[in-house]
């Protein structure tokens, strides 16, 4: 009996410090996602053995609890379901991990694709040579992780026909841009900004090479055919040549004038030249320095990494830094060793569905009156498959494309909002057995709230006996509240006269206020929200009321009423107090023109004098940041409620 006494305590400290150790690693492991990013969270957290080894021993814990308190008779189902529940979600865990896969599918409008870009981030080396007189290939392709922050370490020992050949990683930068930098004994580079791809780019046009920028060719004292020629003569005179026609305009006096086509015309620095659908500028001399690949201050979305590799083979060495991150697909950069021609690429790997999906046509829609707050976006598109009519879909927030064990998430879109960027899952045995365990745990909680012989069956019993001891003193406490409430109105009335619009305002409001029977009618109606979504009119105002003021009611109106009262007069609304802004966050307060003590910021506090949104010039960096720090956070959650009201 002793031994058997010993073992249950022994089994029951093991869980709770399973349970301590993977609260503490889950915590450690958001707080490094926040520090570094997530990629590093995976390295020092969740990718670890000792991890995965917590994970098992929760299963080996939870099999040996269902058969150490035999847990499969009669009365004892209830807690049978929720350990088979945790089982479930941690193979579910395990399924999703080690056999399914993720990535990213960019499309833009009118264009058809089969083809997604992998999550995981991958080495691809394609090392050509011969063998016995006869050109052949080897591939080899790792997946490979790195993150800021971590010692990355990476080495391959491989060989070529027996020869040797060692990659090596030598550095890794986090969120990199190739930028030109000054150095007086360098070559020569003149800057081009351009906006053919519907953003800015800056571009470094080297002396005597010839670039493609956006499927335009440009040359710097290199004459080619067909190409933009740049001349740059001894006497520091600038000379234009270009196949296509363009206009120009000088951007210090608006000057306008016309390039024409194959004519060698003088080059008009820090002006705006359009042809076509390019739109470029040059706007400095030419500079020396040597172009290298070097850390933002802040990575951006959808920004690469950039990583350096030492190869060596035959007694020869060559470093090459590959710029590439999950998301990207960048073209393979070749170089030679000791003989062989070696072709390098760093990030996503491109893989295939077996069907098509075509963008018809993509939607973002705004919030009113704003530019860079986004109410919902959804992708319009058609499924293609082999011997089948396109069949139309739509893809957008909680409605998801399930097809052949795919699914397609709107997760983003392109910064010119020209094309969609879904989110592709392939996990149809981990998604269900995952959603299993949901079920049997739902189910299993909700039994052992019923049940007699548990624990909340025996608690309740309790309960009821100590409700009796209870009456007694609620009597006492009502006599304090009231000598306690007493105190409370001498007080208010000493500040009556503090906040006098408001006050006016409230009481118009309270006068023209609808009874609560009346707004209990109204709230069940039904109506649809600006998401599409039918829903009785009830559920709406106390989600609205709630969201913005974290309070079921204001002044004694309940949310039916709040929202018929909007409803009617709106202006009176404007200068109400109900938008709740988190205490010390001075930032927002300072930005709209507010004491740091007031909780309660009114819609006018967000509107300068001239109607223009104060949150505005801070939104469009806080939205599109891959891991917003609290200070974004706090501007879209201020943002959200914003819009929130001024929708309703």
């Amino acid at each position: 009996m002793q031994n058997k006494i010993a073992s249950v305590i022994f089994s029951t400290r093991i869980m709770a410090v399973l349970f301590v150790v993977f609260a503490i690693a889950m915590a450690l492991g958001t707080f490094i996602e926040n520090w570094y990013s997530i990629e590093t969270a995976r390295l020092m957290i969740y990718n670890t053995w000792w991890f995965e080894a917590i994970m098992v021993f929760f299963l080996i814990n939870f099999f040996g609890n269902i058969k150490r308190y035999n847990l499969h008779k009669r009365e004892k189902w209830s807690s049978l379901l929720i350990h088979l529940s945790f089982i479930l979600i941690l193979i579910g865990a395990f399924v999703t991990r080690y056999i399914s896969y993720e990535g990213i599918m960019p499309i833009r409008e009118g264009e058809t694709t089969n083809k997604f870009l992998s999550e995981k981030t991958f080495f691809t080396f394609f090392i050509d040579g011969e063998i016995n007189g006869e050109p052949r290939r080897r591939v080899l392709q790792e997946p490979v992780l790195f993150g800021p922050g971590y010692d990355n370490k990476y080495v391959l020992d491989t060989d070529y026909n027996g020869q040797p050949v060692k990659f090596e990683l030598t550095n890794f930068i986090y969120g990199a841009e190739e930028k030109l930098i000054e150095n007086p004994k360098g070559d020569n580079y003149l800057k081009i900004v351009e906006a053919g791809g519907g953003s800015r780019h800056d571009h470094y046009l080297k002396e005597g090479e010839v670039s493609n920028i956006h499927n335009v060719l440009f040359s710097l004292n290199k004459p080619t055919e067909g190409a933009i020629n740049i001349q740059l003569t001894q006497d520091g005179e600038y000379l234009i040549e270009s196949p296509f026609e363009a206009d120009y305009m000088r951007m210090a006096d608006q000057k306008k004038g016309s390039l024409v086509a194959d004519s060698i015309q003088p080059l008009m620095l820090r002006s705006l030249y359009s042809m076509g659908n390019m739109q470029f500028v040059i706007p400095d001399p030419v500079v020396k320095g040597s172009y290298d690949v070097v850390a933002t201050a802040q990575k951006e979305k959808s920004q690469p990494d950039a990583v350096g590799l030492k190869i060596s083979s035959n007694g020869e060495t060559e470093n090459v830094t590959l710029m590439g991150a999950k998301g990207i697909a960048s073209e393979p950069q070749k170089i030679t060793i000791g003989g062989l021609d070696i072709y390098l690429n760093y990030g996503s790997k491109e893989m295939e569905l077996p069907f098509s999906l075509k963008l018809d046509d993509f939607v973002a829609e705004k919030y009113p009156g704003t530019k860079n707050s986004y109410s919902s976006f959804k992708s319009k598109i058609q499924i293609i498959e082999d011997g089948k009519e396109p069949r139309p879909y739509e893809i957008y927030m909680n409605h998801v494309l399930d097809l052949h064990g795919y699914r397609f998430f709107q997760s983003s879109f392109m910064p010119d909002e020209s094309g969609t960027i879904l989110s592709v899952n392939h996990d149809f045995w981990g998604t269900w057995i995952t959603y299993i365990g949901y079920f049997l745990l739902y189910t299993g909680l909700m039994w052992i709230m019923f049940a007699k012989g548990s624990r909340f069956g025996k608690v309740k019993v309790m309960l009821d006996k100590v409700k009796a001891k209870q009456k007694s003193l609620t009597v006492i406490l009502a006599i304090f509240a009231t000598a306690f409430g007493s105190f409370a109105q001498e007080t208010a009335d000493d500040h009556a006269h503090i906040q006098t619009t408001e006050q006016q305002l409230d009481s118009v409001i309270m006068a023209n206020a609808v009874s609560k029977e009346h707004a209990a009618k109204f709230g069940r109606l039904i109506i649809q929200d600006a998401g599409g979504r039918m829903k009785p009119a009830n559920t709406f105002s106390s989600e609205l009321l709630r969201k913005l003021s974290k309070k079921d009611d204001y002044n004694g109106l309940n949310s039916d009423q709040v929202f018929l009262s909007m409803t009617e007069s709106p202006f009176y609304w404007y200068d109400i107090p109900l938008i709740y802004v988190k205490k010390h966050n001075d930032s927002i307060r300072h930005i709209a023109g507010v004491p740091e003590s007031k909780e309660y910021l009114s819609l006018l506090d967000f509107m300068d004098d001239e109607g223009n949104y104060k949150l505005s010039p801070f939104l469009e960096k806080a939205y599109r940041a891959p891991v917003p720090n609290q200070f974004q956070k706090d501007f879209i959650e201020a943002d959200k409620r914003v819009n929130l009201l001024w929708q309703a």
